[in-house]
């Protein structure tokens, strides 16, 4: 894929973008990129730091290079060298997948980074580029207009919505005409960081600093992960468990010591980890059936990231749907000409992740099923083609096991995952279809059209 400067749509749109999470502010980014104009509407009246680690994958780290973070990024995340997959009671590994290998010629870095951090930098990336504004909560949306009625009264008008207001998405009732909420999963998960000192200061921790790994303990309806972040300064420990009552939320907190008592039969360098943890966050797991429909009827407005496909995080790509579709999304709104194509535009939006978003959430279910397995012949049998795995790869490299349920492990998953280009496929469809999707369509209404300025 050219790293070239993308082309700017013939036609500039305002466009109103609410939500000022990851995929918000990708989606402003990549919209700038295609010369639009955009304005992020955020409920909330500060931007704070929140969350804990999460994985970049080179699906996403290829496209952050893209835009200009490749240093940024490397300064603050850490390359893991590999995936493990231990026991939970001996930490015995049983699974392993070198993450090294991602690392060809067309490919970029595996890192994991504290949530915050690359907030940060999508953040400084795109604000003086755009019109930010806090504490403009939408409460109604006209799609026709388009326009959104802020709690204040205020109606902000431009040329196209994006819904990226998260999970419990408002703009995505409006597209659908309907509520369908975000499902439970049935689990929950406990979060907390842990400051890498206190693991450097013990002869059975310090390796989980030293050999940067991501580590995931699985047991019989639970599984933790661990892994570092910001330069080996902290250690990211989650921790999945039966959902009994708790929110999805990224700020509430849970019991210390029931999380212990809970994760009790694990090995002692897990026992270990939680006698550091005072406090933790606990939070509600919840995925939704894929969308009907991404985009409104009249074309005006469309949805981004959780707002449509919230996932299970057992596949570590949650955040990553959501920066490529905001990477599809800008690379196809750039070859705009006319404001009667926008629809046309959008629904080959939908129809290319769609599919592809689906099919990452079934997976991240499907680790949930692998991961929690009862002790006892399936477990047994689980631990043996993860080993198989493991052992092929550590003797000759052979990391072609197809079907394998460590997913890692399996070559046509992994190049399938992490070889995909969000800005490749959209080129690719404008290439092989959009030239003739378009042709005709606002033949009278395009250049030179006058462009609604930001509110």
């Amino acid at each position: 894929m050219s790293t070239e400067e993308p082309s700017k749509a013939a036609l500039q749109l305002h466009i109103l973008v609410v939500g000022c999470g990851l995929g918000g502010l990708a989606a402003a980014h990549c919209l700038i990129q295609a010369g639009h104009k955009v304005t992020i509407l955020e409920s909330a009246t500060a931007i704070g730091e929140i969350g804990a680690g999460i994985q970049v994958s080179p699906n996403v780290s290829r496209l952050l290079y893209r835009w200009g973070l490749r240093d940024a990024l490397h300064a603050v995340a850490v390359e893991p060298e590999a995936i493990v997959l231990r026991r939970y009671a001996t930490g015995a590994r049983v699974g392993y997948t070198p993450l090294g290998r991602f690392r060809d010629p067309s490919s970029e870095p595996w890192y994991n980074v504290h949530r915050a951090d690359l907030h940060r930098l999508l953040y400084d990336l795109v604000v003086p580029h755009i019109t930010l504004r806090l504490g403009a909560a939408v409460v109604a949306v006209d799609p026709a207009a388009p326009a959104v009625t802020l709690a204040s009264g205020e109606v902000v008008r431009g040329d196209l919505v994006v819904g990226a207001d998260g999970i419990k998405s408002f703009v995505q009732t409006v597209v659908l005409g309907h509520a369908q909420p975000a499902r439970a999963t049935g689990d929950a998960v406990y979060r907390m960081l842990i400051p890498s000192e206190k693991l450097l200061a013990d002869p059975e921790l310090r390796t989980l600093v030293e050999t940067p790994e991501m580590t995931i303990w699985m047991a019989p309806g639970r599984h933790a992960v661990g892994y570092s972040i910001r330069s080996k300064q902290l250690y990211n420990l989650v921790l999945a468990h039966p959902d009994d009552g708790s929110v999805e939320s990224w700020t509430a907190t849970g019991s210390a010591d029931k999380m212990r008592a809970e994760f009790a039969d694990f090995e002692p360098r897990v026992r270990k980890l939680l006698g550091f943890v005072e406090s933790t966050l606990k939070w509600r797991l919840m995925d939704r059936l894929p969308l009907a429909a991404w985009t409104h009827p009249s074309g005006r407005v469309t949805l981004l990231g959780d707002a449509c496909h919230p996932m299970l995080p057992y596949r570590a790509q949650g955040a990553a749907m959501a920066l490529e579709d905001a990477a599809l999304l800008g690379r196809l709104l750039a070859h705009l000409s006319a404001r009667a194509q926008l629809p046309t535009l959008l629904r080959a939006y939908g129809a290319l992740r769609g599919p592809r978003t689906a099919a990452t959430q079934a997976a991240a279910r499907a680790n949930q099923g692998v991961f929690h397995m009862a002790d006892g012949p399936a477990q047994a049998a689980r631990d043996a083609e993860m080993r198989r795995a493991m052992e092929a790869v550590l003797r000759d490299g052979d990391d072609g096991m197809a079907g394998n349920p460590n997913q890692w492990a399996d070559r046509a998953k992994t190049d399938a995952q992490f070889g995909y280009d969000a800005e490749a496929e959209a080129e690719t469809w404008w290439r092989e279809a959009g030239v003739r999707a378009l042709e005709g369509a606002g033949a009278g209404d395009a250049l030179g059209a006058r462009v609604a300025e930001p509110v």
